[in-house]
């Protein structure tokens, strides 16, 4: 079984598809943060993630020990990471990974943010979760307050939007749910809401 969750920054999606994998027995990929990962990496390199060439560079060579980078958290990979995800190359290298992640039994849960669509079209189950973005600022300035970086939530909040638009409206794998994707808000849930109202999702679906 494949479940696909994409869906902003900062909207559950992470938190959500861990819980589903260890649910239901299966493997579990946060996409994102293959991005994160390859934005670090160009930055370490001295690079500018919005250079094509090195951003593909980076994810054709990607070192999976900064999947574990406390680093890969902080807000400004967050921010390479949207940029070297609108680079056709760097999406070209990390598409395989994700597809034969996805392939092997018993299944897998992904989240990030062309799953559905792009990724994994098959999938057996579709969830697009979001919050609105006040919410999703404040869930990532606690998040950001919590591990001692200094910045404020209008900052955060200017971040997300910056986001959005950023990942909503470029030309490769632009964010939107799938055409079956079911609608999740977390706006006004906690993790354990969200996680019966998955369940009940899947378990109607499978």
């Amino acid at each position: 079984m494949i479940i696909a969750i994409d869906g902003p920054a900062a909207a559950g999606k992470g938190t959500l598809a861990r819980r589903l994998a260890e649910h239901y027995g299966l493997r579990y990929l946060d996409t994102g943060a293959l991005y994160r990962a390859v934005g670090l990496a160009v930055m370490r390199g001295g690079g500018d993630p919005g250079d094509a060439a090195a951003a593909e560079a980076a994810a054709r060579n990607l070192d999976p020990a900064l999947m574990e980078d406390p680093e890969l958290r902080a807000a400004g990979t967050g921010v390479a990471a949207s940029r070297v995800a609108v680079v056709p190359g760097v999406r070209a290298a990390l598409l395989d990974f994700q597809r034969a992640f996805a392939a092997q039994p018993p299944g897998a849960v992904l989240d990030g943010r062309d799953i559905g669509t792009v990724v994994c079209p098959e999938a057996d189950v579709k969830l697009f979760v979001t919050a609105s973005p006040e919410v999703r600022a404040r869930r990532r300035w606690l998040e950001l307050r919590a591990a001692g970086e200094d910045v404020s939530f209008e900052e955060v909040l200017a971040q997300v939007r910056e986001r959005d638009e950023r990942d909503m409206n470029r030309a490769e794998a632009p964010l939107r749910p799938a055409a079956d994707a079911h609608l999740l808000d977390t706006s006004e849930l906690d993790i354990e809401a969200a996680f019966r109202a998955a369940r009940r999702i899947i378990d109607a679906r499978t």
